[in-house]
C-alpha cells in the first residue's frame, strides 16, 4: 500500500485530521505544527489525494475556463493572466476548448470536478449560463456576456466603437464601412451599435451595402474587404469588429493594391500584441486585457466563497490608439 495521511500523522505526532488541515493551509493550525507535518510528508514522499481532499472539503480548488475559439489570438492573451491570478488565489485552471459551449461542455462542467467556471466565448443565445445557475455552479463572464445575470468583467464596447466613429468623422470620412463580428455575441452586437449610434450623432450614415458581419476571424476581414472594395463608390475607411478581422482587411487591401492609409483607413478593436508589430502598426481600440482577466478571476473566487453576495459587473473603459493605418479622407 502507498503512504497515507495516517503515516504522516504518526511520524509528525499529530492526528490524521490535523495533517489534512495543515497541508491545505488551514489558519487554525499553528505554524510549528504545519512545519512538522510538512517535514513528515516530505520525508515519506507523501502526495495528498485530490479526490480525498475534495470529498472532505467539498472543494476541488479547480476552475474551468471555457474557450471555444483558441485559433483567435485574442484568447491566449486572456488565458495567461487568468491562469496567473487564479494560481495566486490558490486555484488551478482547467481549460475546456469545446467547439460549442452547449451540450458537451455542459456535461463536462457540471460533473462537480470544478468549483466554478469562467465563460469567455459565450453567445447571447447560449443556454449554458442558465444551466450553470440552475445547478448552482458559480460562473463569471469574461469579455462576453449572455442574458443570464452573473458577475462579469467586460469592456465598454459601445464607448470604444464610438471613439472610432468620431475619429473617422473628424478626419472627414463619409464613405465608411463596417466589418462587424457575429450579432449573436455581445461584443459583436455592442460594437456595431455603438459605432452606428456615434456616426448618426455626427450626421454620417452607414448603409447596409457597406456592412459585413462574420466570425471574429482573419478570413472575415479578408473576404469582406475584398467585397467592399467593389462597392461604388468605394469606402475610404473601414471599422473592423476586432484586430484579427482588421489584419485580414489589411491583407486584402495589400492584395488589391489599395494603399493604407492613403486610400483606405483601417481601424481595429482590442489592441492585441500583433497590432503593434512593425508590419501592421494598426490603429485600434485598446482596453486592459490583463486587468479584465484578473478581475474575472477575483470575481469568481469571491462568488465561490460568498455565494449570496450581490452581483458585480466590472467595466473597463477603452481608449483609441493612433498608429499608422488611419489618415484624413482622400479627395474625391
Amino acid at each position: 500500500m502507498g503512504i497515507t495521511s495516517r503515516d504522516v500523522a504518526r511520524l509528525a505526532g499529530v492526528s490524521q485530521p490535523t495533517v489534512s488541515r495543515a497541508l491545505r493551509g488551514d489558519p487554525r493550525i499553528s505554524a510549528e505544527t504545519r512545519r512538522k507535518v510538512k517535514e513528515a510528508a516530505e520525508a515519506l514522499n507523501y502526495v495528498p489525494s485530490e479526490a480525498g481532499r475534495s470529498l472532505s472539503t467539498r472543494s476541488t480548488k479547480r476552475i474551468g475556463v471555457l474557450v471555444t475559439d483558441l485559433t483567435n489570438p485574442f484568447y491566449p492573451h486572456l488565458v495567461a493572466p487568468l491562469h496567473d491570478e487564479l494560481e495566486r488565489l490558490g486555484y488551478r485552471m482547467m481549460l475546456f476548448t469545446e467547439r460549442s459551449d452547449e451540450v458537451i461542455a455542459s456535461e463536462r462542467l457540471l460533473d462537480r470536478s470544478i468549483d466554478g467556471v469562467v465563460l469567455t466565448t459565450t453567445t447571447l443565445d447560449s443556454g449554458l449560463p442558465a444551466e450553470l445557475r440552475r445547478r448552482r455552479l458559480p460562473f463569471v463572464y469574461l469579455n462576453r456576456e449572455s442574458g443570464t445575470p452573473a458577475d462579469a468583467a467586460v469592456v465598454d464596447n459601445r464607448h470604444g466603437a464610438g471613439l472610432v466613429a468620431r475619429e473617422l468623422a473628424g478626419l472627414g470620412h463619409t464613405r465608411i464601412a463596417g466589418i462587424f463580428g457575429p450579432d449573436e455575441t455581445s461584443t459583436g452586437r455592442d460594437r456595431e451599435y455603438g459605432f452606428r449610434l456615434a456616426l448618426a450623432e455626427v450626421g454620417v450614415g452607414l448603409p447596409e451595402e457597406r456592412v459585413r458581419r462574420g466570425p471574429f476571424e482573419y478570413a472575415t476581414g479578408r473576404d469582406a474587404l475584398t467585397e467592399l472594395l467593389t462597392v461604388d463608390p468605394r469606402p475610404t475607411a473601414v471599422f473592423c469588429g476586432n484586430d484579427v478581422i482588421a489584419l485580414g482587411a489589411l491583407d486584402a487591401a495589400l492584395q488589391a493594391g489599395v494603399r493604407v492609409p492613403d486610400e483606405l483607413t483601417v481601424i481595429g478593436f482590442d489592441d492585441i500584441p500583433m497590432a503593434s508589430w512593425t508590419a501592421f502598426q494598426l490603429t485600434t481600440v485598446r482596453h486592459d486585457l490583463h486587468g479584465m482577466a484578473r478581475a474575472a478571476a477575483r470575481l469568481l473566487v469571491a462568488r465561490i466563497t460568498t455565494p449570496d453576495a450581490d452581483l458585480e459587473r466590472v467595466v473597463y473603459t477603452p481608449e483609441l490608439i493612433l498608429r499608422r493605418t488611419h489618415a484624413p479622407a482622400p479627395p474625391d
